[in-house]
């Protein structure tokens, strides 16, 4: 079985993690200029570096159908930079994931593979997709909805050790973003961890910085730019997050529910 991941980022790569572990092969699209912050466990990182690995799993940046199959046959994930995902024409995979996190449908239709399966809101089940995956933390987190939709966006990112939106790192203005922090450092409330353009940028909560774009990245005002995990020195920043780990737990489901189905 082939499954294409649409999305690079750190839930996607939690699905990718999942099913490769399952002994899947999965093939990866994401943008040329990749935009994940939780570089630390996105294997997006691959497009920008050529190779990276996600807890011991290996990925390359792969610009060709060739280049695609040689990773396969290594073991090895490949990612591609190609926002409109036009791979799958060219692979036919039997699986389709959207994985990019839109919290809207930016082109996924049901009719793109045998098995068509969405995360997160912005899609119904049974009319853009086969299946979609529940994204909101709490009680239905990586659950397999055949019918219907996922919780509708909010605008407040989950509860992480008692904080929500002061976990965000934002743009404060458009242009381009310079780190001035590493992921993985431990950061103050109000301490300075990057500039747009010469403009600071700060944490807004005391804690450990968990995702950071990288330097050189156009961004909008407002745009998510990182993000500070106020449990600070017990989180393992290069582990897969609870979150990623269910949500792949329910593409999983999925698969397997569709796969048993045929015998």
């Amino acid at each position: 079985m082939l499954v294409v991941i649409k999305g690079a980022g750190d839930l996607a790569s939690g699905i990718a993690v999942r099913l490769h572990r399952s002994r899947i092969d999965v093939v990866m699209t994401d943008l040329p200029v990749p935009t994940a912050v939780r570089r630390s466990v996105a294997f997006s990182e691959a497009v920008r570096l050529g190779k990276t690995k996600v807890e011991n799993i290996e990925a390359e940046k792969a610009c060709s159908e060739e280049e695609v199959r040689a990773c396969l046959r290594r073991g090895v994930i490949p990612v591609m930079p190609d926002p409109d995902a036009g791979i799958i024409a060219v692979l036919k995979p039997e699986v389709i994931v959207d994985a990019i996190i839109a919290k809207k449908n930016t082109g996924t239709h049901i009719d793109d593979a045998t098995l068509v399966i969405a995360v997160g809101p912005g899609f119904t089940a049974g009319k853009d997709c086969d299946a979609v995956i529940e994204t909101m933390r709490g009680h239905t987190l990586g659950r397999v909805i055949w019918k219907g939709s996922a919780s509708p966006n909010t605008g407040v990112p989950g509860n992480v050790g008692g904080e929500t939106i002061r976990r965000l790192i934002k743009a404060p203005c458009s242009g381009v973003f310079h780190p001035e922090k590493n992921i993985g450092d431990l950061v103050s409330e109000g301490e300075r961890v990057a500039n747009v353009d010469g403009e600071p940028v700060y944490a807004l909560t005391a804690g450990m910085i968990r995702g950071l774009l990288q330097d050189g990245v156009e961004v909008s005002k407002g745009m998510k730019s990182g993000d500070v995990d106020p449990r600070g020195s017990t989180v393992d920043y290069r582990m897969v997050s609870d979150k990623a780990t269910a949500i792949g737990g329910g593409v999983l489901e999925a698969i397997l529910s569709y796969a048993g189905d045929r015998l």
